[in-house]
């Protein structure tokens, strides 16, 4: 579909803007003339408007598939606002609001739909977007496609399949990350079409870049004070651990005349959420956070990002330095850089690729047990095989075993519970005993909640169906796991850890299909990415330039206001914070 220039102008306003950013209109003609393309383009640089406007313009409907499900709900939020028809389908629904919008999706009544990628596990999903037909497919923080990328997740790396299910409709692919390696392996999973790449929006002109080395821990935070003390507005310090977080914000409280909040993963979802919400109402100035924070995090007038301790790679320490000077404002980016921080660094890679040994100790030790479902936490793991990794390897250990099909990972809610029918049977009542009474009961119910849902994990809670059954709950509680006993039965009961579910248990280790040379490889392009962010931390040379020519603008020249830049060259006050 050919649109004028005009006409794209025309439609600004719809999105409350009144110019397109740097390599948008590109970006969107590219799309609307049916082409795939990869588009990489830094936080904050306008991504989204290049699915949302050509979602208006093309006759049918547009798919967004993106991991970030807070993100999700804001940005369907402010298109509803503006009259868009859009929604949303993910896990923070109820099951019966899940299937209603599909069936208006099916209709037609959506141009525009949110989801996660493990919706495309759904026959019903998948036929409900046949129904309509799918004109565009967005795959949003498309990095996630590949091993090479920060963030991996297998069920982006099988979008490519899918997208060959629904007909290989036109493709962008989107993400703020992406190095050559990233890049090759998004468009191969992907499939896409000889696409057009789109790489622009990484130089930030409003930010200044710098970094000081202190010594000693002591300078370092005394590096830190002298900073906020002399720093005014808002900010976010980033660190490598949760503990180190809570000393910052320590030292700030003492120190300072500011009050830190903390912010890490290890904190209840509702204190999360409450210090969120202040920071981006402005009742907080600093937060003190891990990597945990920041995604979806879209506040203009942050100040300063401080990274305390060194980042891992290159499009880490941007994507959350980046986080600065949204309103285009001068807002500085700090580093502390000090040597010993590397070894933070390399304790997490040793985490996320742990050796065959202890991958194998972990294996023997879960296929020793005979419950099942397995309800045992990383730290339960960790410290009855007294493992020198950290809870995260352990779960790193798991995720591998569970690629090598011995056993299946099964989360669930907090106070929720889950339950899984594995059968296309219009009910299973008929394959338990007459005098199961109890059993059969349960069952029916259990098949009312689940309803076409079958082959997927479907979430409720104990308590409705006890109450449903007009039943005791240690009774229903027993059925279940009665049930659980059976091939094409899965229950999992409330758990706030990784429930496991083994699917093999007398496979000899030596004959699991672990390709340990794929790991290894995974493991030593996270060095590199490691020395890379050294190098970074300790180079002479423009900062901005650096960061521009990794991410693959060659042609970019000195930003003449980073603090590299400013020992060699006379200060430009308009533009040096």
């Amino acid at each position: 579909m050919s649109v004028s220039g005009d006409h794209l102008d025309a439609l600004l306003p719809r999105f409350g803007l009144t110019a397109f950013r740097p390599g948008q209109r590109e970006v969107i003609s590219t799309v609307l003339a049916g082409k795939d393309c990869l588009c990489v383009m830094p936080t904050g640089g306008g991504k989204s408007l290049c699915y949302q406007l050509p979602a208006l313009v093309l006759d049918g409907l547009t798919l967004v598939v993106s991991p970030l499900i807070a993100l999700m709900k804001d940005q369907v939020d402010q298109l509803q606002a503006r009259g868009f028809p859009v929604t949303f389908i993910n896990s923070t629904l109820p099951v019966q609001e899940q299937y209603d919008r599909l069936d208006r999706i099916a209709a037609g009544e959506f141009r525009l739909a949110y989801v996660v990628p493990e919706r495309f596990r759904s026959s019903r999903f998948l036929e409900s977007v046949r129904a309509v037909g799918l004109k565009l497919l967005a795959v949003d923080e498309a990095h996630c496609v590949s091993q090479w990328g920060h963030d991996f997740r297998p069920d982006y790396a099988r979008l490519g399949h899918f997208r060959k299910m629904l007909g290989n409709p036109t493709t962008i692919a989107l993400t703020a990350t992406a190095t050559d390696n990233v890049r090759r392996d998004v468009v191969e999973h992907l499939a896409l079409d000889e696409p057009k790449i789109f790489i622009t929006g990484f130089a930030r002109e409003n930010l200044f870049y710098e970094v000081l080395s202190p010594r000693t821990d002591r300078e370092k935070a005394e590096m830190l004070v002298k900073f906020l003390r002399e720093t005014p507005g808002t900010g976010i310090i980033y660190a490598s651990t949760r503990k180190r977080t809570e000393e910052i914000a320590e030292i700030i409280g003492q120190q300072t005349s500011r009050r830190a909040a903390i912010y890490h993963a290890g904190l209840p979802p509702d204190e999360r959420r409450a210090t969120q919400d202040a920071f981006m109402s402005g009742r907080i100035e600093v937060i003190t956070a891990t990597n945990a924070f920041g995604m979806g995090i879209d506040k203009a007038d942050v100040r300063f990002v401080i990274h305390y301790n060194l980042p891992g790679s290159l499009e880490a320490y941007y994507q959350e330095a980046g986080r600065a000077g949204r309103d285009g404002k001068p807002s500085r980016c700090v580093m502390l850089y000090h040597g010993g921080d590397r070894y933070i660094q390399e304790f997490f890679i040793e985490n996320s690729y742990p050796g065959l040994d202890v991958i194998q100790k972990v294996y023997e030790f879960l296929a020793s047990l005979d419950e099942d479902p397995i309800q045992l936490t990383q730290q339960d793991v960790k410290e009855h095989l007294r493992l020198s990794i950290g809870n995260d390897g352990v779960g790193n250990c798991e995720q591998i075993l569970e690629s090598a099909g011995v056993l299946e990972r099964l989360v669930s809610s907090q106070n929720m519970a889950t339950v899984r029918i594995d059968s296309d049977l219009p009910t299973c009542v008929d394959l338990l005993p007459r005098q199961a009474k109890v059993r059969r009961r349960v069952l029916q119910a259990v098949e009312k909640i689940v309803g076409d849902q079958r082959d997927e994990l479907v979430q409720f809670r104990p308590q409705d169906l006890t109450a449903a059954l007009q039943m005791e709950q240690p009774a229903v509680a027993h059925a279940l796991y009665e049930l659980n006993e059976s091939e094409w039965f899965t229950y999992v009961p409330p758990f706030r850890g990784r429930t496991i579910r083994m699917l093999k248990r007398d496979v000899p280790f030596e004959e699991l299909e672990i390709d340990s040379a794929a790991l290894e490889k995974r493991k030593t392009a996270e060095y590199d990415k490691l020395n890379r962010m050294v190098r970074f931390a300790l180079s002479g040379a423009c900062r901005q330039q650096d960061i521009l020519h990794y991410f693959g603008e060659s042609e970019a020249g000195e930003c003449h206001h980073c603090d590299n830049c400013s020992k060699h060259k006379p200060r430009d006050r308009r533009r040096d914070p």
